[in-house]
Formats: structure tokens, sequence, C-alpha cells
């Protein structure tokens, strides 16, 4: 057997409460982060119970809210139509009044035209 001096002996006895120490440090953070998720779980399930309380009134106001943004899509595509139809109008309007121009500018110029009989009566 071989003798060990003090200075080994005082080694061997610092590593081996250096590595104690070190364990015993992380057994109090694994039960202090067992106790926040412990904590954590219970707060999750209150969160889980107004979940489901307010589920309801939730899905009845998206439900309204849907139903306000069809009749704003059906009310749109109405405006759509009678846009549509206006502008129609407005081009046969636009047509017409391009009709009724040429016809009295055939008219006027019709008027102004000199006749030879009426000239030499005269």
């Amino acid at each position: 057997m071989t003798s060990l001096s003090w200075p080994q002996m005082a080694l061997y006895l610092g590593v081996g409460v250096g590595a104690f120490a070190l364990g015993l440090g992380v057994f109090i953070a694994c039960l202090r982060l067992g106790a926040l998720f412990g904590r954590l779980g219970k707060t999750l399930d209150e969160v889980d119970q107004q979940i489901g309380v307010m589920s309801v009134p939730i899905a009845s106001t998206l439900t309204h809210v849907g139903g306000i943004a069809d009749t704003a899509d059906s009310t749109l595509a109405r405006l759509a139509a009678v846009v549509g139809q206006l502008e129609n109008i407005a081009t046969g309007a636009s047509k017409t009044a391009d009709l009724i121009g040429s016809t009295l500018s055939g008219v006027t110029s019709a008027m102004r035209k000199p006749r030879g009989d009426e000239n030499r009566d005269g």
C-alpha cells in the first residue's frame, strides 16, 4: 500500500466536496424548475378554462361580423351592377348627343347653301 501525503488527501477531498456541491446545485436547480413548471401548468389550466368560457361569445361575434361582411359584399356587387348600367346609359347618351350634333350640323349647312332659284328671282 502506498501512503498518501496530506496534500494529495486534501486535493482528493476538495475534488469530492466540489463534485458534491455541483451535484447539490444541479439538484436544487431542478427542484426550482419543477416548481416553476408546476405553476406554469396551473396558469395554463386557468387560461384553458377562460378560453372555454370566452369561446361562445367570440364565436357569436365572429358569426355576426361574417354576416356583416356578407351583406357588404352583396351590396358592393349590386352597386357594381348599377355602376355598369349607368356607364351603359352614359355611353348611349354620348352616342345620341353625337348623332344630334351631326344632324344639326347637316341641317345648318343645308340652310346656309344658296339656292339657285331664289337668287334669280330677287
